[in-house]
């Protein structure tokens, strides 16, 4: 995700722009949902196979594969949620953020869903990587002749040094790599249909599992073991959340006619291959008069002379979808900073080119830990496949959430016709919710407890930042009513420019107050500056900056920024620039930016171990001046101690 970045409108209808964008979106959007033929099937299959294995079961099993593709991403993503954006930005903030601005005092709910929908994204951010590159090299096991060279431990610590290697290169970007994406991936989903094509002569009858009641029949007669199937089945449409978070980049248009054109039936024709080509050894091990054995599908399918590079190609595709996941991880991220869920990080910028190319040092190391840990928990991809549905199951009930609230409140909906087209995608995703929670022993409790310690970071934040504010809101006053008094008795005056940075521009900053109070000068020129996010995710230059002057002492400025861009401060205030109505001269400007001291008390506020986690977050927080590119040296901090 956040690859590349969406070409104007005016040439998205030229066919080599569309024809670009629908390659780069096959590359960056379906790297994932691409990647699951290679354990989707197996996983499914193994849930129904304790008492041994029918052909009813392998045909339900495939059945209810190939039916949750099409509904949950056909159906539901591609034709319908696509359709809720936010000024072409999709994802689950960005609904989140739309949502918020029709909703007005009760944009509460949108902001709570938005933050569940981010902390389970990361679950997922963690999990892809190890799912997907892990089962990749297991692969080599298929190889007779390389099986004994790549036992279990061989494997593992192989795919640990691929997700090292791929985590360490993030902070030098991936522009450059990122142009083969899309021509490996198209070669990916070739070759996966390919295979599928082959295998689906060996009974050519499979198609009859595009009638839904062979799947319908074996949720009826498997009870819980249906349940737990379904949870698995749910492994086909991971990544799926990728179509509408990378529309920003992309547009519908090609994201769309990518899924349509190549992508789906590419899928479908594989899964239908390993099921006709796991029902011919069904048979055969039947005829022999053998145990029929649940095997690794995927990989079986090709020839053992191919399979060596099938196996590299799956690697290359594993590492793709890796990729994705983390950029979106870093994308998620500095959304989150700039409506203020989390705290300001350090963001790099890693190519001039691309917009999306961001690097966030902490959140890569955080990743790549939690990877790690999973990799040596597990140990094998069937063991980590359990972990992986609740993560994307949740993500998609607070994303159809949010689709209804869109569709209500933004599209203005009658009640009825938004119920009637949510609620069958709301209960299709809390069955497969459902599902996927019976499986919280097996390892589904990973993303839950990743997503609850995301969310108590959230929450801390959000309510420590309110306290904060609330205080600094008591110790204010009007900044008119400041100006009327400096008015009548003007302090010294020195040379030169003054930025106030405050959170409330119609309030006196802190910092100017304690600037009045101990230095007693005022500057000849004061700006007190105000950056605000937008529920738009990038601003353009003419809604940029807004100013008001209130008297000759002071200026207020109204910087406006996207949820998806990064502030630079100086630069929007003209520092340096050419223009006289807009140039501030940069060796006279200083900025005066309130920092206050945190003290924890039990009895006011949070709980007292809630304080601390506020506390640790605020003093890690990357520095404002780096955060809003102001130079270091012409920055003065003033603060006092606030009680949270």
């Amino acid at each position: 995700m956040s690859l590349a970045v969406e070409a104007p409108a005016s040439h998205q209808s030229s066919h080599p722009a569309l024809i670009g964008l629908t390659i780069g979106a096959i590359g960056v959007v379906f790297g994932d949902i691409g990647t699951s033929p290679l354990y989707a099937f197996r996983e499914a299959l193994q849930q129904s196979a304790a008492d041994g294995i029918d052909p009813s079961e392998i045909l339900g099993v495939l059945s209810l594969a190939l039916w949750t593709l099409t509904l949950i991403v056909t159906v539901k993503y591609v034709l319908f949620l696509m359709r809720a954006d936010n000024h072409g930005e999709g994802g689950v903030l960005a609904l989140a953020a739309l949502a918020r601005r029709s909703l007005g005092m009760r944009s509460r709910v949108a902001l709570v869903l938005g933050a569940a929908g981010a902390a389970l994204f990361y679950g997922d951010a963690i999990i892809t990587p190890s799912l997907s590159v892990l089962s990749a090299m297991e692969g080599l096991r298929t190889i007779p002749s390389a099986a004994k060279f790549f036992d279990e431990g061989t494997i593992r610590a192989l795919t640990i040094a691929i997700l090292v290697a791929l985590f360490f290169i993030q902070r030098r970007g991936t522009a450059i790599v990122a142009k083969l994406f899309g021509p490996v991936c198209i070669l990916w989903f070739l070759t996966i249909g390919g295979l599928g094509i082959w295998h689906i002569a060996d009974e050519p009858s499979i198609f009859r599992v595009l009638l839904p009641h062979y799947g319908i029949r074996f949720l009826a007669t498997h009870g819980t073991v249906g349940l737990f199937v379904l949870g698995a089945v749910f492994l086909t449409v991971t990544g799926a959340e990728a179509l509408t978070a990378d529309m920003g980049h992309f547009g519908k248009k090609p994201i769309r006619i990518a899924w349509l054109i190549l992508v789906f039936p590419a899928l479908m024709l594989n899964y239908l291959g390993q099921g006709a080509f796991a029902l011919s050894h069904l048979e055969a091990a039947q005829a022999a008069g053998t145990a029929f054995k649940n095997q690794d599908w995927f990989f079986l399918m090709a020839p053992e002379s191919v399979r060596g590079p099938l196996i590299v190609l799956a690697g290359f595709a594993t590492v793709i979808a890796s990729q994705a996941v983390i950029t979106g991880a870093f994308s998620l991220t500095q959304q989150a900073v700039q409506l203020g869920l989390l705290p300001r990080m350090k963001l790099r910028q890693t190519s001039a080119d691309f917009a999306g190319q961001i690097y966030l040092p902490a959140i890569n190391w955080l990743l790549l830990v939690g990877v790690l840990i999973l990799i040596i928990q597990f140990k094998t991809s069937s063991a980590m496949a359990a972990a992986y549905g609740i993560a994307v199951t949740g993500t998609m009930v607070v994303t159809t959430l949010l689709g209804y609230l869109v569709a209500r409140h933004v599209w203005h909906w009658k009640r009825a016709w938004a119920l009637a087209a949510i609620l069958p995608f709301l209960c299709l995703d809390l069955v497969f919710f459902g599902a996927n929670i019976l499986r919280v022993v097996e390892g589904g409790w990973v993303p839950l407890v990743i997503a609850a310690s995301i969310g108590l970071l959230i929450y801390t934040w959000v309510r420590g930042k309110g306290i904060v504010r609330a205080f600094e809101a008591r110790q204010s006053i009007p900044l008119a009513d400041l100006a009327a008094a400096l008015a009548k008795r003007p302090p010294e005056r020195v040379p030169g420019t003054a930025v106030f940075l405050t959170a409330n521009p119609r309030s006196a900053p802190g910092a100017l107050l304690h600037n009045l109070k101990h230095n007693k000068v005022l500057h000849e020129r004061n700006l007190v500056v105000s950056i605000r996010t937008t529920d738009r995710p990038v601003v353009d230059a003419e809604h940029r900056r807004t100013s008001e002057r209130l008297d000759d002492n002071f200026e207020i400025v109204v910087l406006n920024y996207g949820f998806m861009e990064s502030p630079d401060v100086p630069a929007d205030l003209g520092v340096g620039g050419k223009t006289e109505m807009r140039s501030l001269d940069a060796m006279k400007t200083s900025f005066f930016i309130g920092r206050n001291t945190l003290k924890p008390e039990a009895d006011v506020g949070m709980p007292l171990w809630q304080d601390r986690i506020f506390m640790f977050m605020q003093r890690n927080a990357a520095d404002p001046t780096e955060f809003l590119k102001i130079p270091p040296g012409k920055v003065l901090e003033l603060g006092e101690q606030v009680t949270v």
